[in-house]
């Protein structure tokens, strides 16, 4: 709650700066705040039933809402804008964590069964990222059932989701090889690396206090290439542009601890890998998409965490395996 408050503060500062707009961060802020404590509660109580419904939201808005994005569709392999991609990602690990939390074979096949539904309802909605992120759950999920401990796992998403943010920073930064650049830059479109670039030439003149939240849209020079929505499609160029490498620490501070928050919780070590790696796929989208721009994406990741977080009253003596 200290970080989250911290991040709620830092943005009305920069937005008092610079004249910003901070109802976007805020919301978000709220919407994780919120949800966090619903997951805590529900977890508690309905540890199977509450993520299991969880996931079937997480895949009803998905088909139901196609164009969640209201900035321009992308191609390949970022889907719509990655806030597709992102909730197909959370009803996934919500349905493995579902599958993990019950003891009975035949709920537990159903709910690996609706998991699995999440590789297929990403191609049907033509999202190649939802697929591959649904997967990449799927897979790590079901390789999480043989370990004993899940320190070094949660180590290694942390230095994943860190690798995804730096080589977004290197083609920012145009810092990279001519031909691993050129492939990148083909993959992700010559559009969205201009906004990186846009993003980090803001944060370079800006400083400490940035350009203040919600601002780059106004900040960045007039170009036809500037985003419909305003945004970067980065979520850590954003924060740098818009409020500074504090505001990017804060954004940082809170994806750690919620890693170690899943490190220290009693639920098993599969229930808590399971959603640290899910929520390492949505730092990676929004690493490389505007995700976290819509309050559903921030809103499940809270209540991910908070199911897997949740202290079972059958188990309140527990102590997790390290």
């Amino acid at each position: 709650m200290a970080l989250l408050g911290a991040c709620a503060g830092w943005s009305l500062i920069t937005a008092a700066a610079h004249d910003g707009r901070p109802e976007g961060t805020l919301l978000a802020v709220l919407a994780v705040a919120a949800c966090y404590a619903t997951g805590r509660v529900t977890g508690a109580l309905l540890p199977v039933a509450a993520p299991c419904a969880g996931a079937v939201a997480g895949l009803v808005l998905a088909v139901a809402l196609p164009g969640l994005s209201p900035g321009p569709w992308y191609t390949a392999p970022l889907g719509h804008a990655g806030a597709t991609a992102a909730l197909l990602a959370l009803a996934a690990g919500a349905a493995c964590c579902a599958a993990w939390a019950t003891a009975v074979p035949v709920r537990r096949l159903g709910l690996w069964a609706l998991a699995c539904t999440v590789v297929p309802a990403g191609a049907v909605l033509g999202s190649v990222a939802g697929s591959a992120a649904g997967a990449v759950v799927l897979a790590c999920s079901l390789a999480a059932g043989s370990a004993h401990r899940r320190g070094a796992w949660l180590v290694g998403y942390a230095v994943a989701a860190a690798l995804v943010a730096g080589t977004v920073w290197a083609v920012a930064a145009d810092a990279l090889p001519d031909g691993l650049a050129g492939v990148l830059e083909e993959r992700l479109t010559p559009h969205r690396v201009r906004l990186w670039r846009d993003a980090l030439h803001l944060a370079g003149g800006y400083g400490v206090l940035g350009a203040g939240p919600g601002r780059f849209g106004a900040s960045v020079r007039p170009t036809p290439l500037l985003s419909a929505d305003g945004t970067p499609h980065s979520a850590p160029l954003q924060q740098a542009a818009e409020q500074g490498p504090v505001g990017l620490f804060l954004l940082a501070a809170v994806f750690c601890w919620l890693l170690y928050a899943l490190w220290r919780t009693p639920r098993s070590t599969p229930v808590a890998l399971t959603a640290a790696v899910t929520l390492t796929v949505l730092a990676a989208l929004a690493s490389v998409g505007n995700a976290l721009s819509f309050t559903a994406v921030t809103a499940g990741a809270g209540l991910l965490a908070g199911w897997a977080t949740a202290r079972p009253w059958a188990g309140a003596g527990a102590t997790p395996p390290l």
